[in-house]
């Protein structure tokens, strides 16, 4: 990719897929991280459902950066066989969206107890799931997510790895890295080799919260301006993490509430203007968006 291109959660915005798209059309945006629209999540789209949202997509000239999918987001203990069958449900409606990517994750481990005893677990359903995407020529996104395997930068490391590849790569996001009390630029200089997609997420550790980008702890500006100066292009997704939007429960272990103050088009906005303030500051950067 020789462009630098701006996305988004736009599940954050509104719950209706038309709202969704009339706003990121507004704000001048070409892509969206696709993860529910009208409150359905996308891994669990019927096939007149995928067709739709297809058809609404071409209407506005928008297009998918990522199948923002829950795979991988469930217990290590859980039964593993019906959400085998549930990623080959979603790599089929990644395909038929033209999504380059699909964001998965790599299992909840029972609090307390040491990553490591789970380990074996989590690579022999990582090694079926790299299999499955490998088969259909897709391209996974592993998120740094809390409670999971791959929650700090070592164990990220330690599964790029063994299954970093064209169909098994890695997404940063800062704000999960600093909830889990992880540097985050210890963690960028472990993961940079595998680096295929950013989160544009921070959180303040003072606060509590998330906040828009470059006002927490997750040292996104100098992360961003060693990544963009180094020679890296690729999509920079805002997950703003603002305010409460539907489907937060779900995607969140221990859902904070955010500010009932701002709804979500004027959040996603605050979260988008602080990533592009950033963004002119870093030599480089705004002549290499698309």
């Amino acid at each position: 990719m020789e462009k630098l291109i701006l996305s988004g959660f736009s599940d954050e915005i509104a719950e209706s897929f038309d709202a969704q798209l009339d706003a990121v059309a507004e704000f001048g945006l070409s892509h969206i991280e696709l993860r529910a629209a009208d409150g359905v999540n996308v891994s669990d789209f019927s096939g007149e459902k995928v067709k739709e949202v297809k058809r609404k997509l071409r209407q506005r000239n928008i297009q998918v950066s990522s199948v923002g999918s829950p795979i991988g987001k469930i217990g290590i203990q859980e039964e593993f066989a019906p959400h085998l069958a549930k990623l080959k449900r979603t790599l089929s409606i990644m395909e038929e969206l033209e999504a380059p990517y699909l964001r998965m994750f790599s299992f909840y481990l029972p609090k307390g107890e040491p990553p490591e005893k789970y380990r074996d677990e989590v690579f022999r359903r990582m090694e079926q799931m790299v299999k499955l995407a490998e088969a259909r020529g897709a391209v996974m996104l592993h998120e740094n997510e809390k409670g999971i395997y791959g929650d700090n930068a070592s164990r990220c490391r330690d599964l790029m790895e063994q299954f970093y590849g064209r169909h098994f790569q890695a997404v940063f996001d800062f704000a999960n890295f600093v909830e889990v009390g992880q540097e985050t630029l210890e963690a960028y200089e472990l993961l940079k080799p595998y680096l295929a997609y950013i989160h544009i997420k921070d959180v303040s550790k003072a606060l509590g919260k998330v906040v828009p980008a470059g006002k927490g702890d997750g040292k996104v500006r100098e992360i961003l301006s060693d990544l963009i100066g180094s020679g890296w292009r690729g999509f920079l997704s805002l997950e703003p993490h603002l305010v409460d939007f539907s489907g937060l429960k779900a995607l969140e272990q221990n859902a904070a509430a955010r500010n009932a103050a701002m709804d979500g088009k004027t959040a996603w906005k605050t979260a988008l203007d602080a990533l592009l303030e950033i963004l002119r500051t870093i030599p480089g950067a705004e002549e290499a968006l698309e």
